[in-house]
């Protein structure tokens, strides 16, 4: 991978080494005269696409890097996507070790951009420190929020106005979400809430709203690792012991393994949850609905 990058940022720097020769490049440290017609915001994944562009509005464009269904652990970038980064004023990415892949890429690429981690302090207040997917608590999103709103208002102080005021609407949209998915949950008996995931990724979500992961077909937050066959015995005595009824897959996973231990637990398979994607042609909070529409009926 290491080599790839290096080859790919070689191409890349030496195409562009003449448009480039005469601008001073920050490494990430902000910018200096960027205005509203030249920001070019871009947002690793869609589902922070779709929530910074709730924080721009009209005032910017927001453009997602990762193509809806590919995952953001694993995803490795060509050399138009590195174009595409280098060329950006502003990069938003998740952060707290979900983009694997990143930090390699933004050592090498250059460039004069501003990154924003949207989870940026999270990680310290976490109960889950090692999980990045703080985002499917609608109340850490809260957070990514307003990270990017003081981002956006370093990079364009001009629109720092226009930033805050769509922040605190959506942040309203995103607090009834919230008592929106504590209803639905309290449709399902208390006793009926476990429920089994493809790798470590529910977990606030869980903790949120009173949900017991009963255990992951990948024992890990990133969907690069590889169970062992004890780890599946294990998962499916779990599954009986508890009665979990449902083993919950993100889209784009590969369905083989939890088909089989579904088989030999007697449970059913539920595919196609969002994640790392929002969910077409929705939004975050249709993408948070979709997967809770869909636990609840699974679970109740």
């Amino acid at each position: 991978m290491k080599k790839m990058v290096n080859q790919i940022i070689s191409i890349i720097l030496l195409c562009t080494l003449a448009l480039t020769a005469c601008q001073p490049k920050s490494g990430g440290s902000g910018l200096e005269s960027s205005t509203e017609s030249e920001l070019k915001v871009l947002a690793l994944e869609s589902f922070l696409a779709d929530i910074t562009q709730n924080v721009t509005g009209e005032r910017l464009m927001v453009d997602s890097l990762i193509p809806a269904g590919l995952d953001p652990h694993t995803f490795e970038p060509t050399p138009q996507d590195v174009a595409r980064i280098t060329n950006s004023q502003v990069v938003i990415a998740n952060g707290a070790g979900l983009e694997e892949w990143l930090q390699e890429v933004l050592e090498n690429a250059g460039g004069e951009y501003l990154l924003i981690e949207a989870s940026a302090g999270l990680p310290e207040k976490s109960p889950r420190p090692d999980d990045p997917h703080f985002w499917l608590d609608p109340n850490y999103a809260i957070h990514y929020v307003d990270n990017i709103r003081q981002g956006l208002s370093q990079a364009d102080p001009a629109g720092e106005q226009i930033y805050a005021q769509n922040a605190a609407a959506y942040t309203i949209e995103l607090e009834e979400l919230d008592a929106w998915i504590i209803a639905q949950i309290e449709q399902i008996a208390p006793e009926r809430r476990n429920m089994v995931t493809n790798h470590e990724s529910f977990g606030y979500f869980a903790d949120r709203y009173d949900i017991n992961i009963v255990g992951t077909i990948v024992p890990s937050v990133s969907t690069g690792a590889s169970p062992s066959a004890q780890q599946l015995v294990q998962l499916i005595e779990e599954i009986k012991r508890t009665g979990a009824p449902a083993i919950f897959l993100e889209s784009g996973t590969n369905p083989q393994l939890a088909e089989q231990v579904a088989r030999e637990s007697g449970v059913k398979v539920i595919k196609d949850l969002y994640t790392h994607s929002i969910s077409p042609p929705g939004g975050y909070i249709d993408m948070i609905k979709y997967n809770t529409e869909a636990i609840v009926g699974a679970l109740r």
